[in-house]
């Protein structure tokens, strides 16, 4: 809701897709680039569990068009083309770098997070890389000397770092490219 008015998004349309999102999850569970399922089945498992939600669930709910609806705003949010989905995709990932600095300074330095802090190379609008950076260098602030890690966008690489960048993108890998890009 805090959104730039120079994003030009449609708020209210960014707030059901927030919350639509991660519905599948409800079921699947929230399958991440460490539980080892290819992102192919990741998404054949969410799309198979919105269609049960939508369709058996909620299909006769009025007449079905809120279910159809729910689907289209999930759907919009997967194919992450549009500036709406693009920024709720921000979002979300914002969201884990507050979660992951709120956690360490939780636990008073004595957890590091920082293989987490490469999520911010995979934001896309300005706007939102310029809070993620503000919150990166919160945490560098926080750990001020202390020994830490952290991605850098300098070259260091982060284990596993192409199977978490796969996870992040919009594309979504066919079956025939055994999720090849």
């Amino acid at each position: 809701m805090f959104a730039p008015a120079s994003l030009g998004v449609d708020i209210a349309h960014c707030t059901k897709m927030a919350l639509i999102h991660d519905m599948a999850e409800a079921l699947v569970g929230d399958i991440t680039p460490v539980d080892g399922v290819p992102k192919h089945e990741k998404n054949r498992r969410e799309s198979t569990t919105m269609d049960y939600l939508t369709k058996t669930l909620l299909g006769r709910v009025n007449g079905g068009l809120t279910a159809q609806g729910i689907r289209d705003i999930w759907q919009e949010y997967e194919d992450g083309k549009t500036k709406e989905s693009i920024f709720v995709h921000d979002v979300d990932k914002l969201e884990l770098l507050l979660q992951m600095v709120e956690y360490e300074r939780a636990h008073d330095h004595k957890l590091d997070l920082g293989e987490f802090s490469w999520v911010a190379t995979r934001i896309e609008l300005p706007e939102l890389k310029a809070w993620s950076d503000e919150v990166l260098k919160e945490r560098e602030d926080f750990w001020a000397g202390r020994e830490h890690s952290s991605y850098q966008a300098d070259g260091r690489k982060v284990k596993h770092l192409a199977e978490k960048l796969e996870y992040y993108s919009h594309t979504i890998p066919s079956e025939e490219t055994n999720g090849e890009q």
